[in-house]
C-alpha cells in the first residue's frame, strides 16, 4: 500500500499569548512557504502571564528564529537570568541556587562533583557553588555574555526574564511579516468526524478550514478536549498546590539576574525581576491556605508597591495522555500544567514545537508518527514532574503542608535517583531528560541530601593534586565573575528598555 505523501496545506492555530505565537513564528519560519498558516484569537480572552522566567534552552528558539537578543531583551522589558534561587525550602533560613552553565569540570570518567565529594565537600555543601561561575555571578548582581577567555571557558549560561504578553507581541510581528495570518474570534464549534477536525466556527458565523489544527487555547482545550480518547493524567496527589495569585509590583535596584523562589507556609512565592518592574505571585495548596491569607502574604512580602490587584489562578496539575490525537495537536496549556516552579512552562511549549516539526505529518497524519509524539511528551513531562516533586518531598521545614509532602509517596523513578545519589554520589538520567546531572546534584545538595559515597576512581587523584585542582576551579570561578559588570550596566549598556531606568 503506498503511503500517502501529500502535504499538510493549511494550518490553523486557536488561541495566541506565548504558546500560540511562538508556534506561529516557528512554524512561519520552517514550513514551506506556500503553507497558510491562521491564528485564531479573541482579544476579549485574556491569556495566562505566569511564564515571565525562561531556562537557557529559550535562547536556541529564539536564534533558530534569527532573533537578535540585544533587540528581543529590550523590546520585551527583560533581564537576564543566572539561575533560580530558593529560599526557606531546606529550613526557614535556608538558601541554595540552582545555577545554570557547568560546576567544575570533568577529569576523565569521573564526575567532577565526585572529587568534591571525596575532598569532604559534604561536610560543606554550600562550597559546591564556588566552583559555579553562575552562582558567583547571580550572588554578586553581575552578568556577562563572554567573561572568560577561550583557554579556559567560564561554564557561563543565561536565560531570560521578560513581560510574556510583550514576547508574544513581539512573535507576533515576526510571524505575521512571515504570511501568518491572524483571524479576531472565538470558536464556537468544531466541524469534526472522529478524529479528524474539518473546521471551527467562530463566534461571528465564520468558518475556518484546514488540513492541521494546533490547539494552544489554553486550560479551555477547545480542540483536544473534544478529540476522542482524550484523557488527563491527573498529578494533584503528588503537586497538591492548585491556586496561584500574580501582581506586578514596582521595579527595585539592582536588577538580580536570577528567579527567587521562597517557600512560604502552604506553597511558595516568586520574584521575577524586569527592567520596569518585578514580577512576583504565590502559588498554594488551597487545602492549607485561604485565598484571603493567600493574598496577604503576597501582597506583605512585595519589594516595592503593588501595581495593581493580585490576579487568581485556579489549576490542576498534570497532562493530557495524548496531546496528540488526528490531526490536532495540543501545545502550552492545552496540553498540561505544572507549576513554574523550575521555569518550564515556556519550555515545554518550546520542546512540544521542535517535536512536531521533527515530526511534522503529511496531510494525513500516520499512527506512529502520533504515537512517537506522546511517547516522547510523556517522557519529557514525567522527568520534570519528578525534578518538582523532588524539591517538595526533600523539604526541611515544619508546617503541616510541608509534612505532608515529605509523608507522601515518591515515584519509583524519583526514590531510586534519590537513593542512588545518598549511596554512592551518582547521578544517572536519561538523555532525553530536560534537567542535566549538574541540575539535579544541585537540587539535592541544596535540599540537604548527603552522598554517603562517591566514585571510587575520585581516590586515584592523591588528595593533595585533589586539593589543587578544586581550589584551581574555584579561583577560575571567582576570576570570571570579577571581570563581569554588573547587571545593571550590562543592561543599559546593551538592552535598556525604553520604560525603564536602569540604574548606573
Amino acid at each position: 500500500m503506498a503511503i500517502d505523501q501529500n502535504p499538510v496545506r493549511s494550518v490553523a492555530i486557536v488561541g495566541g499569548g506565548s504558546a500560540g505565537w511562538m508556534t506561529a513564528a516557528a512554524l512561519a519560519r520552517f514550513l514551506p512557504a506556500d503553507t497558510r498558516i491562521t491564528l485564531i484569537e479573541s482579544d476579549a480572552i485574556g491569556t495566562v502571564g505566569v511564564g515571565e522566567a525562561t531556562i537557557p534552552q529559550l535562547r536556541l528558539f529564539n536564534q533558530h528564529l534569527g532573533i537578535d537578543e540585544d533587540n528581543f531583551v529590550a523590546r520585551t522589558g527583560g533581564s537576564f537570568k543566572l539561575g533560580i534561587e530558593f529560599a526557606g525550602w531546606n529550613g526557614t533560613d535556608s538558601r541554595y541556587i540552582h545555577a545554570f552553565g557547568t560546576i567544575g569540570r570533568s577529569l576523565g570518567l569521573v564526575p567532577f562533583h565526585h572529587y568534591w565529594l571525596a575532598a569532604g565537600g559534604g561536610d560543606a555543601p554550600a562550597s559546591l557553588w564556588s566552583h559555579s561561575a553562575c552562582a558567583g555571578g547571580a550572588a554578586a548582581n553581575r552578568f556577562d555574555r563572554d567573561p572568560g577567555n577561550p583557554q579556559a571557558p567560564s561554564g557561563i549560561a543565561w536565560a531570560y526574564h521578560f513581560d510574556a504578553a510583550r514576547y508574544a507581541a513581539y512573535l507576533r510581528e515576526r510571524a505575521e511579516a512571515g504570511g501568518v495570518e491572524r483571524i479576531e474570534g472565538r470558536v464556537v464549534a468544531v466541524d469534526q468526524n472522529d478524529a479528524s477536525i474539518a473546521a471551527v466556527t467562530l463566534d461571528d458565523g465564520r468558518v475556518i478550514a484546514a488540513d492541521f489544527f494546533i490547539d494552544c487555547s489554553g486550560f479551555a482545550a477547545l480542540l483536544i478536549g473534544r478529540m476522542p480518547g482524550d484523557r488527563w493524567d491527573d498529578w494533584s496527589s503528588l503537586l497538591p498546590c492548585d491556586r496561584a495569585l500574580a501582581v506586578p509590583c514596582t521595579a527595585t535596584q539592582p536588577i538580580t539576574p536570577y528567579t527567587r523562589a521562597t517557600a512560604r507556609r502552604a506553597g511558595w512565592q516568586w520574584r521575577i525581576p524586569l527592567q520596569a518592574r518585578t514580577g512576583n505571585g504565590l502559588v498554594y495548596a488551597s487545602t492549607h491556605m485561604s485565598d484571603d491569607e493567600a493574598a496577604a502574604t503576597l501582597l506583605g512580602t512585595l519589594d516595592g508597591a503593588a501595581l495593581g490587584d493580585p490576579k487568581p489562578l485556579r489549576f490542576t496539575t498534570g497532562r493530557r495522555q495524548a496531546p496528540w490525537i488526528g490531526n490536532c495537536v495540543a501545545l502550552g496549556l492545552a496540553a498540561g500544567f505544572l507549576e513554574p516552579l523550575e521555569s518550564t512552562s515556556i519550555h515545554l511549549v518550546q520542546s512540544g514545537i521542535a517535536r512536531l516539526l521533527s515530526l511534522w505529518p503529511a496531510a494525513r497524519p500516520r499512527p506512529a508518527d502520533i504515537a512517537e509524539f506522546n511517547r516522547q511528551s510523556e517522557r519529557e513531562w514525567l522527568g520534570v514532574r519528578d525534578f518538582l516533586i523532588a524539591h517538595y518531598a526533600l523539604n526541611g521545614r515544619d508546617e503541616p503542608f510541608w509534612q505532608e509532602r515529605r509523608a507522601t509517596p515518591l515515584p519509583d523513578s524519583l526514590a531510586e535517583r534519590i537513593t542512588l545519589f545518598r549511596e554512592s554520589g551518582r547521578i544517572v538520567r536519561d538523555e532525553h531528560e530536560l534537567f542535566a546531572e549538574v541540575a539535579w546534584l544541585q537540587l539535592l545538595v541544596g535540599q540537604g541530601v548527603r552522598a554517603e559515597g562517591y566514585h571510587p576512581l575520585a581516590d586515584a587523584l592523591p588528595a593533595d593534586r585533589r586539593t589543587q585542582f578544586l581550589d584551581m576551579h574555584s579561583k577560575h570561578v571567582a576570576a570570571t565573575v570579577a571581570r563581569m559588570p554588573t547587571h545593571d550596566q550590562f543592561l543599559r549598556a546593551h538592552c535598556p528598555a525604553p520604560d525603564a531606568k536602569v540604574a548606573a
